[in-house]
């Protein structure tokens, strides 16, 4: 980190508790640039623990209550409004970089100078390769995930939405993880940033959507790497979380086929995902979907 020149990257962290990890993707975040950064922890805790309190008193670091629980896509716009810096880092908590990430993730801009956002390859502890680099849920991939996801993984609309097939490699894609992701800030500004109407889940598939529509490319980065340590914040309220995807799934695809022509269409899409969310809940099923396969050593051979 350059001590005093302007920041290039505001970091955004949303966080909930999570005192355990924040000092962890703080120690990481400083090995993962040499470029000036500026942090925002957003802090949706009704009640501030010590790990963030502390992690708020760093240099680099301002802490920002929110008051309440207001959701992740409410807390990050909270924690982007007044930036300066031309690019934004939205991040969980839960994230720990690798040496040089979030370099890679600015130097990718010299080759896709049309790209609104930027996400790196995410492995989870064990070293498995999650696929955060995915297409936009249609009709005909989203019905297929979901019906087969979880009884035969390698089905093909799996395949074809989470994007599995071959090595990871820098592409365009759909949408990117918002587990973590960099964002021009103009890109984000343009679209008014997250919709606040989604708590939890889908509100980074809208806002990628968004963004491509406004004429930014989505680019996937793999030679970034970023280890997703776990859902922290969800762990205590699994079955919360399940409600809130379905809720939120619903929301996304009731406004991509809005109006009283598709209203048959909404109609069968909320019975299916009622049962669906039932067979989740029933089962304790992840309701993702099937789990990633390809090892992070692919990632190896994944630099542009």
């Amino acid at each position: 980190m350059v001590v005093g020149a302007e920041p290039e990257v505001r970091v955004v962290v949303v966080t909930y508790h999570s005192g355990e990890v924040i000092g962890t993707f703080l120690d990481t975040l400083a090995k993962a640039t040499s470029r000036p950064y500026e942090v925002v922890i957003a802090d949706n805790s009704p009640k501030l623990d010590e790990g963030t309190a502390a992690a708020g008193e760093r240099p680099e670091a301002r802490l920002l209550r929110t008051g309440s629980n207001l959701g992740y896509g409410a807390a990050a716009n909270r924690g982007a409004a007044g930036a300066a810096a031309p690019w934004l880092l939205i991040s969980n908590a839960d994230i720990a970089f690798r040496p040089g990430a979030l370099d890679e993730l600015l130097d990718a801009e010299a080759r896709w100078p049309s790209a609104g956002v930027f996400g790196p390859g995410i492995i989870n502890p064990g070293g498995v390769l999650y696929p955060s680099a995915r297409a936009l849920p249609s009709l005909g991939r989203g019905t297929g995930h979901a019906l087969l996801g979880w009884c035969w993984p390698t089905n093909p609309w799996t395949a074809s939405y989470r994007n599995e097939r071959g090595a990871p490699h820098e592409q365009i894609t759909g949408w990117l993880s918002g587990s973590c992701q960099l964002v021009r800030r103009v890109a984000f500004e343009g679209v008014r940033g997250f919709d606040e109407s989604y708590f939890m889940f889908m509100e980074d598939v809208d806002l990628d959507r968004r963004i491509g529509v406004a004429g930014w490319q989505n680019v996937y980065v793999p030679a970034a790497v970023v280890e997703h340590l776990g859902g922290h914040s969800t762990q205590r309220t699994s079955r919360r979380m399940v409600i809130a995807h379905h809720r939120s799934l619903y929301r996304y695809l009731g406004r991509r086929y809005a109006g009283p022509a598709w209203l048959p269409l909404r109609w069968a899409l909320g019975a299916a995902l009622a049962a669906r969310l039932v067979v989740a809940l029933v089962f304790a099923k992840d309701s993702a979907g099937a789990a990633a396969t390809r090892s992070a050593e692919l990632l190896e051979n994944s630099s542009p």
